[in-house]
């Protein structure tokens, strides 16, 4: 494993961008141009950024109430903002204990942000590339216990890979050694709407990583082996909405939640 690059402030990166449309200040000017250049071929962008937060943020909810889980596996972080997963599984669970990995320079620069936690559960954090698999789940043993229910996180990170056969691996790699009862949390892009996909062509003329649009099939293949939590593998503003969202378009950005038996 490579030290982490240094921070280069001349190509837009993908986190910073993200944190530009959701209205945090972690970007350089490269990255609000390419944001804004984006923005105006495809103005719903910002909505799905938003979409996409708002539903991790749903699912953490559920995980932490519902299903029970008081640990975290927040693989491709991103740049803090708010309400991050600690944020959100504590809020419901105290004693919850999350462990953030990302290989981003600038996110490391503001781990200490993420590193935060009250009094009754833990926060941790790794500098490791998603396909480091066996570095990721060691780490995260420092925090969490591997013997007991984890729930993974993948949001828009799937993407990054070159293919959707090393996404797949890579998801079945992270989830077989995990404990029966963890669960796997995916959102991601498809390929289903022509706009988006032309939009995305400027993206990875300009900007570091790349980002693959799968097909729905592609993204139901992550969950092989899993059992889907309903509403199983769907848009992600028909995922659990809040009673009081009221009618939104579909953003073609699918989620899903899973459980392993």
């Amino acid at each position: 494993m490579t030290d982490s690059p240094k921070i280069d402030s001349t190509v837009p990166q993908t986190a910073r961008v993200w944190n530009y449309w959701l209205g945090g200040k972690d970007n350089y000017a490269v990255d609000r141009a390419l944001g804004d250049e984006i923005a105006a071929a495809f103005p719903i962008i910002v909505e799905i950024a938003r979409a996409d937060r708002a539903v991790l943020n749903r699912a953490v909810r559920y995980l932490a109430g519902e299903a029970g889980v008081r640990q975290f596996l927040d693989i491709g972080t991103g740049l803090p903002t708010a309400n991050n997963t600690h944020e959100v599984a504590q809020a419901v669970a105290p004693d919850s204990r999350i462990v953030y990995v990302d290989y981003d320079p600038l996110v490391l620069v503001h781990a200490r942000a993420l590193l935060t936690s009250g009094p009754e559960g833990a926060t941790d954090y790794i500098d490791a590339d998603i396909r480091d698999v066996d570095r990721i789940l060691t780490g995260a043993a420092r925090t969490i216990d591997l013997a007991r229910p984890v729930a993974v996180i993948l949001s828009g990170i799937l993407a990054h890979l070159p293919s959707a056969e090393e996404a797949r691996e890579v998801a079945q790699r992270v989830m077989a050694g995990l404990a029966p009862g963890s669960y796997l949390v995916v959102c991601d892009g498809t390929n289903t709407n022509p706009e988006l996909n032309e939009v995305m062509k400027i993206w990875n003329e300009s900007a570091n990583p790349k980002y693959a649009m799968r097909t729905p099939e592609e993204i139901r293949a992550y969950f092989d082996g899993l059992e889907f939590v309903e509403p199983g593998l769907i848009d992600v503003t028909r995922w659990r909405p809040d009673p009081d969202a009221g009618e939104v378009p579909m953003l073609h950005n699918l989620v899903g939640v899973a459980r392993k038996p």
